[in-house]
């Protein structure tokens, strides 16, 4: 499997692939990989290079938690910075919170989660389109306890993942939900062992990147689309999506591939 040497995209976030598969780390550990300006930055400019590289199919959203007593994710917004004035930092204008919350894209992103992810932090996870826990993992929407709301898009998100009323108590208690409950209710995909979430996660991130990545991005897109669209709107998609495949060269190779009965060798295009 081709591996690229890591680089850093700010002195918070660090970048690199191995074979089709983007893994972006959080790199605050000190601060609980709170979100900070460097982390918005260099998350956002992650994503910019794992949307631009033709070779790069899903990526994965992780965190160093090297040196902490409790491992965590991300603790969300650094307080510092916002008790100083500092949180605009925190956003940018294509991504909102952390550079990534609203951030539109084609590839679909795995959360490997190892730690606590509280209130921005389980923010970031409820982003992504699909969560590998470790059982040391939890997930919390904690801003009620600091006067605050979870408005990166938490209040919405956590109550389609998990339903309204694990989510209500959630969101209104302020208290962390533990990983095998998060999987019980749904948020969470794939539990792993403490300390294997990230190889819990680059294992369904080579199994979707088996799949054709033209039909794995249209088939995401439809997906997401389903909390909102209507009935009608999901079918023009859905056939808008089935048009571009057979225009593809990747159908051909898919089909060949099956006759041949041989592995298909994806180009996405």
């Amino acid at each position: 499997m081709t591996e690229s040497p890591e680089r850093q995209m700010s002195e918070a976030v660090r970048y690199r692939t191995e074979g089709h598969v983007a893994i972006i780390t959080l790199d605050r550990p000190e601060a609980r990989n709170a979100v900070n300006g460097a982390i918005a930055t260099g998350l956002e400019a992650a994503v910019d290079e794992m949307e631009s590289d033709d070779s790069v199919w899903v990526g994965i959203l992780t965190a160093n938690t090297v040196g902490q007593d409790r491992p965590v994710f991300c603790a969300g917004m650094d307080l510092k910075a916002l008790n100083s004035g500092e949180a605009r930092a925190s956003t940018t204008a294509r991504g909102g919170f952390a550079g990534f919350v609203y951030r539109e894209r084609r590839k679909p992103m795995i959360a490997a989660v190892d730690g606590l992810a509280t209130a921005g932090g389980c923010e970031l996870v409820l982003a992504c389109d699909l969560v590998v826990a470790s059982e040391q993992a939890s997930f919390g929407l904690a801003e009620v306890k600091r006067n605050l709301v979870a408005a990166a898009g938490g209040l919405y998100r956590l109550p389609r993942a998990i339903g309204r009323a694990a989510a209500m108590e959630a969101i209104l208690t302020g208290e962390p939900i533990t990983a095998e409950r998060a999987y019980q209710l749904g948020l969470v995909g794939r539990l792993t062992p403490a300390g294997d979430a990230l190889r819990g996660a680059l294992d369904l991130a080579e199994a979707i990147a088996q799949n054709a990545p033209l039909a794995v991005w249209a088939s995401r897109a439809v997906v997401l689309a389903s909390d909102d669209a209507s009935d009608a709107d999901l079918r023009a998609m859905s056939d808008a999506a089935s048009l571009q495949m057979i225009n593809s060269e990747d159908l051909h190779e898919g089909l060949t591939a099956f006759i041949e009965k041989r592995p298909p060798v994806w180009k996405g295009r």
